[in-house]
């Protein structure tokens, strides 16, 4: 068995894997935390058997990785605290420093190389929204960062007098202010992956995982597929090869 997990800025998601499987396969157990109650992992994970290895993308802070370091330590292997390097996995890193790259992101395009070979757009959908390409060879030429929709709407609630945090539907010409709001935001996240598909080769394939990744995909004029946790699946090659 193989324990992967991504520790992001709002949730932590881990999976239990048999390891060697196609992508989507393989899975035992699956779960998440928000990042407030990791306290609990020990418990979640009482039941699992010794993993032959683990592999963990974190992004949110020291503080959040000293937990998760508590929760592992009921368990043999040594974790593989994942960071980018210049290749892994037939995926080339084209960062300026390769090392810079978020570990999620770097999981997230190993994963998308497994499942897709031509050319692909990498999108995670979180509390940001990452916009990465990723060309029909393997290279990594670059991508986007941009806040995701909650947090877009969380902005103008705190940055504006007269917005309201309220949740509205998703309209083609809003007349009132929460649906302009939501399709405002929602609008955003999809101009900006439109536009880096543009980038890529001709029929290219966009890849969108993530908790907002089913509001966006919908919305989407290019060939979409949404993929759940791209980044563990990322992690369970990472920690095979």
């Amino acid at each position: 068995m193989i324990l992967v997990i991504d520790c992001g800025n709002t949730r932590a998601k881990w999976g239990l894997h048999r390891g060697f499987a196609r992508p989507g396969d393989g899975w035992r157990t699956l779960g998440s935390l928000p990042i407030g109650e990791l306290g609990r992992l020990e418990s979640e994970w009482q039941s699992f058997p010794q993993p032959r290895a683990i592999a963990i993308a974190h992004v949110a802070g020291s503080a959040t990785r000293e937990r998760l370091a508590m929760a592992l330590r009921r368990f043999e292997a040594r974790p593989i605290w994942v960071s980018a390097r210049a290749s892994q996995c037939g995926v080339t890193n084209g960062y300026t420093d390769p090392a810079q790259l978020g570990a999620d992101r770097w999981a997230a395009l190993i994963g998308a190389r497994q499942i897709h070979r031509g050319p692909v757009l990498v999108v995670n959908a979180g509390t940001a929204t990452t916009v990465d390409v990723l060309s029909s060879s393997g290279l990594f030429r670059g991508g986007l960062i941009l806040p995701g929709p909650e947090l877009m709407k969380e902005s103008l609630a705190t940055g504006t007098a007269g917005l309201p945090l309220a949740r509205g539907e998703f309209a083609e010409l809003p007349r009132n202010t929460a649906d302009a709001i939501e399709t405002g935001c929602l609008l955003a996240q999809v101009g900006a992956i439109e536009r880096m598909h543009g980038r890529l080769e001709p029929g290219a394939l966009c890849l969108v995982s993530g908790g907002s990744a089913l509001r966006i995909a919908g919305r989407l004029n290019i060939p979409a597929r949404v993929v759940e946790n791209l980044v563990l699946e990322g992690l369970v090659l990472i920690a095979s090869s």
